[in-house]
């Protein structure tokens, strides 16, 4: 099972890249976009703040959020809530799933054709499946 990695972005295409989106390239923007796209590492919104305020300490709590969440309503990044207190920001936005380790909280992609799901209950009259989103969480055995 090959892992997904998507390609980091350069600093340089990260205007383009939120352009492309839809997204004014503002500095704030571009800097919380560098922390996601630099490493493509799946990253709490506190750990994405930490890495702009290394470097720029005029970013806020707030700014950070609602940066996030434009960039999710946009399709920039992916959501993935591990559970009601834990939510990473996923730059991959490729079909995948994910292993989540409890006891690390390291968060690894697994690739969409590595997993199939049977059994999906009959949908509602006029809904269609728009997603899955599959988390296996695990554990060291002891």
């Amino acid at each position: 099972m090959a892992a997904i990695s998507p390609t980091p972005i350069p600093r340089a295409d990260l205007s383009e890249r939120l352009r492309s989106h839809g997204i004014a390239p503002t500095h704030q923007r571009i800097e919380i976009a560098n922390a996601l796209f630099s490493r493509c590492e799946h990253q709490s919104a506190d750990q994405i703040m930490a890495t702009v305020n290394l470097h720029h300490s005029e970013t806020s709590k707030a700014t950070v959020y609602n940066t996030l969440r434009l960039f999710l309503e946009k399709g920039l990044v992916r959501e993935v809530i591990v559970d009601p207190s834990k939510v990473f920001y996923d730059p991959n936005t490729a079909p995948h799933h994910h292993f989540y380790n409890m006891v690390s909280g390291e968060l690894t992609d697994i690739p969409a054709d590595s997993l199939q799901v049977f059994g999906l209950p009959t949908l509602p009259v006029g809904m269609m499946t728009d997603s899955i989103d599959v988390i296996v969480r695990i554990r060291p055995q002891f």
